[in-house]
């Protein structure tokens, strides 16, 4: 089976070969924790687990590092405005690792509802300060830096091949520069280094030029680097990293250590829209998975919604969709929780084992087809297809060692059972019906069932009890 990714850096989906034989550095741009993450930022972080589970499911041993922006993140791209942290601190009376920490610990609450696996290390910018200044250091020897009035800034004008990830129109973008540059010599340039000045902030350091702060796309460089080498294998982030972020980092990483290509796979997820647009932090038009959760739906049907599109396909978000996609999760659960156990134990444990050992219709050929759709640029609406032809066949054996092996995945713990999750007119529905059965009346009890069909439920009259199912 061969794992093909899409990259961003050639427009083109390419098979997947790691620099090292069998091991994968992996680097994800991570949350800026001044304020909630939303279900966007969340689409990101289970494009991000989808990527490592099929990593780890085609046996690479996987080196997974995340970002923790905690300084340096102004409130506009182009190097102005307020630093989004100290600007929540001020707003909330707190200090800037008080905001940092408490919206750090709401985030991973998030990421634990949505079965988001750890990265082998969260690294946060704050507590990386001396390997970013060294960074900085090694441009200005080569001859990539220029002091202003407020800060230290890379010449993106030395550079042949500057935005080339975001195939940015480079004279385009300096014929517009009328307003806005500032003491910039480009308009592409872009921060290393922020000067205090005169301004009191809750975070500042001492350097070789002036006390302040750390640009934003300096310590993605940095960390990367220091926990991943020089070089390494996949870069991951939102659609809205790619330009400056990104861009800005493969100009500084590469023109320090001399590398090229200093990431060998880019991959990008695209947005999660409401109807408004773009979900944003700075308009207020979020949701939150908090949000979702009060409306009835449960962490893991917005997975599975997620999971439902391409992650690179842009997608809309709305509460009908939800609502579908709660009813197909509920669904797909019933029928595998009716799912007889599978006899004798197997003790098969890679994929490929699977594959030599099982003669059974469901280990063999939909588990092929899982793995096909999985490592075809991570196509999880297709995988999620072969899922259902794999359940609703009669006739397929190995079903639960099957759906085991695609939750491994999926993330969507198919195997635990949980109560369904009744509405309240449905339910009073049931227990009239229950109430005429008891009476006798045969008439009314046919009657309500139809109801109850009608709502998309289904009713069963066993030894045990009614029980109560999705259509």
């Amino acid at each position: 089976m061969v794992l093909k990714l899409y990259n961003t850096l050639t427009r083109k989906k390419e098979v997947f070969k790691p620099l090292k034989k069998g091991s994968v550095g992996l680097y994800g741009c991570g949350p800026t924790v001044y304020w909630y993450q939303h279900i966007g930022n969340l689409r990101r972080a289970v494009f991000e687990d989808i990527l490592y589970r099929a990593l780890i499911y085609n046996r690479y041993k996987v080196k997974h590092i995340m970002n923790v922006t905690d300084v340096g993140h102004l409130t506009n791209d182009s190097d102005d405005g307020e630093d989004k942290v100290e600007n929540a601190a001020k707003k909330e009376g707190k200090t800037a690792k008080q905001i940092t920490k408490h919206y750090f610990n709401a985030f991973q609450e998030d990421l634990k509802k949505i079965n988001f696996t750890q990265p082998d290390k969260w690294t946060w910018a704050s507590e990386h300060i001396k390997d970013q200044i060294e960074l900085i250091k090694d441009l200005e020897k080569k001859g990539f830096t220029y002091k202003t009035s407020d800060g230290i800034y890379f010449d993106s004008s030395k550079l042949k091949d500057y935005g080339r990830l975001a195939r940015l129109n480079i004279e385009g973008l300096q014929a517009g520069k009328r307003i806005g540059l500032g003491e910039k010599k480009n308009k592409t340039d872009f921060a290393l280094w922020k000067f205090s000045g005169n301004e009191k902030r809750l975070q500042e350091w001492d350097s070789p030029w002036e006390t302040g702060f750390p640009g934003w796309h300096v310590e993605c460089s940095a960390m990367s680097m220091k926990y991943l080498g020089k070089q390494f294998d996949i870069h991951t982030g939102g659609v809205d990293n790619m330009n400056p972020h990104h861009v800005n980092e493969i100009a500084q990483s590469e023109n320090s250590f001399g590398k090229k290509p200093w990431v060998k796979y880019w991959l990008h997820n695209n947005h999660l829209n409401l109807k408004e647009g773009k979900m944003s932090k700075s308009s207020g038009k979020i949701i939150r998975l908090k949000d979702l959760e009060e409306k009835g739906y449960s962490p893991l049907v917005f997975r599975y919604f997620l999971l439902t599109s391409h992650y690179r396909k842009r997608t809309d978000f709305t509460f009908s969709l939800m609502d579908g996609a709660k009813v197909s999760y509920q669904r797909l659960k019933n029928i595998i929780s009716e799912i007889k156990e599978d006899k004798g134990k197997s003790k098969t444990s890679t994929l490929s084992k699977q594959f030599k050992d099982s003669s059974t219709k469901g280990n063999k050929k939909y588990l092929k087809e899982f793995v096909e759709a999985i490592n075809d640029d991570l196509n999880t609406p297709n995988a999620l297809q072969v899922l259902w032809k794999l359940v609703r066949d009669e006739a397929a054996t190995g079903k639960i060692k099957t759906i085991k092996k695609m939750d491994e995945v999926l993330g969507l713990d198919l195997l635990n059972k949980e109560k369904l999750d009744i509405p309240e007119k449905v339910s009073k529905l049931i227990k009239e019906r229950e109430k005429a059965r008891k009476d006798k009346d045969w008439a009314k009890s046919d009657e309500l069932r139809d109801k109850i069909n009608k709502e998309g439920y289904v009713v069963d009259d066993t030894k045990e009890g009614t029980k109560v199912n999705l259509k």
